[in-house]
């Protein structure tokens, strides 16, 4: 039975991704809500349903109070089967619609809504670029996906759990108090407008209350996250003191938003109060003059004050599902700063897979300068011949990441054009430009989770055996076999820990390694990819990086010239532009910036600040 309900809708169906989700919030969570449209149908026609039971059970208790004043044994005779099925009516059919009301509610939708919109804003933050990641705090970003979609739960339990029911409820609480007197209706009515007015004095603020609290939560998790990311930084500079202050800030931010939420819900429950006494008196009193003066029956009366007992004990539980309500709209539409951001860097329209046969990048007269008036890229024109061998160099800010970022398509360039044999790398499908080219960074971070999920990251097809001798490739294989985690996983199974903190640096950059000896793209990438290994492993790792460079297109960043002396070619960058280009004979001939290098080389590696940018 559960599981007939729980598979009414798919949290998983294939919907069309937008590149420029709704800004606003109603119709976002009308587009989240689509395949859920007939559920919601069916779970408001249920809690009217309930609410109707209930009012009839009100009714149906001031009918029996009226009709107890007879003989008991002419009350039996003359209504004893009525009685009999008003039990039947209790004990069967009520149970069996309100089930049905909490199984749509809890079981249909309340799973099914959640993980829809987790599913989906994870999916929709995922295509966003690697520009936008680096301009916000992951963990804010992991919060906002985490609390909205149980915030979006939550509110559409509360619109059919809650505000259906009691619209439906306080309609025929009007009709059952219009049936015994209209005038009955006249003190319900009036609580009704002054109830009106504190619920929308109350939500007119807690909407914003809410929103600001929730983005102070979020605001304390990013930083709370970016100590713990970066928690060896932390311990090795002493630094849990500042961290502590740096976080007491926003956790003191989030302090002073929420308290301002909770005096909202303070004044709210004495308003609240003192409207439910004059419910009580108004409507009670009323029943009972009506009564004395033979206008009413005692069993109006009775349900009179049923009915407003039952309002009474239900005020409070609709307001505060009212506030609930609208509170969680505030956390959706935080969320949805995040989640509702646009695309910006998408394929193009008709955009089709990269067809690589040779492997030639050419830069057309190619500039980026990430907005600012210096710094990047500044009209570049260059040709890189099919399985050629390049070496770039050049100081800190000189260019050489932005190139390569450029090439991957993490940005777009803001002139000029990048071609991979003839075709513009904004004119293919990222997926399949990305797909041809391997990379090797200078900070390998690996994912946590095991290391053959790592190694398959590469080619996820690729059989066992081809995984193991890429890591043999990559001199891993011996060190992998010794690993074993907390968990008893040894080998290949065992977790390597966040960012692959439980390797040391030459461990990550050889598991990286074979990720990309594995992958084995026709582009290859190599940003100081030795740099992390100690001298006997490099000798090792510079034969496997030799053999996967042939018939590959190879550029290699490199501070240590040593690694890259042997290229076909080497550039030297300087603020944006290729001031020279030739082999590694031919620039120590020339006696510039790349001799100089050479020549101040210490250790084998380049001396002045050139960690690129």
């Amino acid at each position: 039975m559960f599981r007939r309900f729980e598979n009414m809708v798919d949290p998983y169906v294939d919907y069309p991704p937008t590149d420029r989700p709704p800004t606003r919030l109603l119709p976002f969570l009308l587009d989240y809500a689509q395949p859920f449209r007939a559920v919601f149908i069916w779970a408001a026609l249920l809690a009217v349903l309930v609410a109707g039971v209930e009012i009839g059970l009100i009714w149906a208790m001031g009918w029996v109070v009226d009709i107890l004043g007879g003989d008991p044994a002419q009350v039996w005779a003359d209504h004893g089967w009525t009685l009999i099925g008003l039990g039947a009516f209790i004990l069967i059919l009520r149970p069996l619609i309100q089930g049905l009301d909490v199984l749509v509610l809890n079981n249909a939708i309340m799973p099914n809504f959640g993980t829809l919109v987790r599913w989906r804003a994870h999916a929709q933050v995922l295509r966003q670029s690697v520009g936008w990641f680096e301009n916000d705090f992951a963990g804010r970003i992991a919060n906002r996906i985490m609390q909205t979609p149980p915030a979006a739960g939550e509110a559409v339990f509360q619109v059919f759990d809650a505000i259906a029911f009691s619209i439906a409820y306080l309609v025929g609480a009007m009709i059952v108090l219009g049936d015994a007197d209209l005038r009955l209706m006249i003190p319900l009515a009036l609580w009704l407008v002054l109830y009106a007015v504190l619920m929308r004095w109350t939500i007119a603020r807690v909407g914003p209350a809410s929103k600001a609290a929730s983005d102070a939560r979020s605001f304390v998790t990013g930083r709370v996250v970016d100590a713990y990311t970066n928690i060896h930084s932390v311990k090795m500079f002493a630094q849990d003191r500042q961290e502590l202050d740096y976080a007491k800030e926003a956790i003191e931010q989030a302090r002073q938003t929420f308290q301002t939420e909770m005096r909202l819900y303070t004044l709210m429950d004495v308003g609240l109060m003192l409207l439910n006494g004059l419910l009580i008196v108004g409507v009670v009193g009323w029943a009972l003059a009506l009564w004395m003066q033979g206008s009413a029956s005692v069993g109006a009366v009775a349900a009179a004050t049923a009915l407003t007992l039952r309002l009474n004990a239900m005020t409070g539980w609709i307001m505060w599902a009212l506030t609930t309500f609208f509170r969680q709209l505030g956390v959706v539409a935080e969320g949805m700063e995040t989640i509702a951001q646009p695309i910006t860097l998408v394929d193009a329209p008709g955009a089709k897979p990269l067809v690589l046969t040779r492997g030639e990048i050419a830069l057309k007269d190619l500039s980026h300068h990430y907005g600012r008036d210096r710094g990047g890229l500044d009209h570049i024109s260059l040709t890189i011949p099919p399985g050629q061998k390049i070496g770039l160099v050049g100081r800190s800010g000189a260019g050489k990441t932005t190139l390569v970022k450029l090439l991957l398509r993490f940005y777009d360039p803001e002139s000029g054009r990048i071609l991979l044999d003839g075709q513009d790398v904004t004119a293919v499908t990222q997926d399949s430009l990305r797909r041809q080219i391997g990379m090797v960074q200078q900070d390998s971070t690996l994912l946590h989770r095991s290391v053959r999920d790592n190694i398959l990251y590469g080619r996820p097809g690729a059989t066992e055996e081809q995984m193991i001798a890429a890591a043999k490739q990559a001199q891993a294989h011996e060190f992998i076999l010794t690993l074993a985690d907390p968990q008893g996983r040894t080998g290949y199974d065992a977790h390597v820990g966040e960012r692959g903190v439980k390797l040391s640096g030459g461990q990550r950059q050889r598991v990286a390694l074979a990720r990309v000896i594995l992958k084995d793209a026709p582009i290859l990438l190599l940003d100081e990819a030795t740099s992390a290994l100690d001298s006997e492993v490099e000798a090792a790792i510079q034969d496997t990086l030799y053999g996967m460079m042939q018939g590959k297109t190879v550029i290699a960043i490199a501070h240590r010239l040593s690694t890259i002396a042997q290229m076909d070619r080497i550039l030297v960058m300087d603020q944006g532009r290729i001031v020279e280009d030739g082999s590694h004979d031919a620039l120590l001939a020339q006696g510039g910036l790349y001799a100089g290098f050479w020549a101040r080389q210490s250790g084998g590696f380049l001396d002045p600040d050139t960690q690129d940018s």
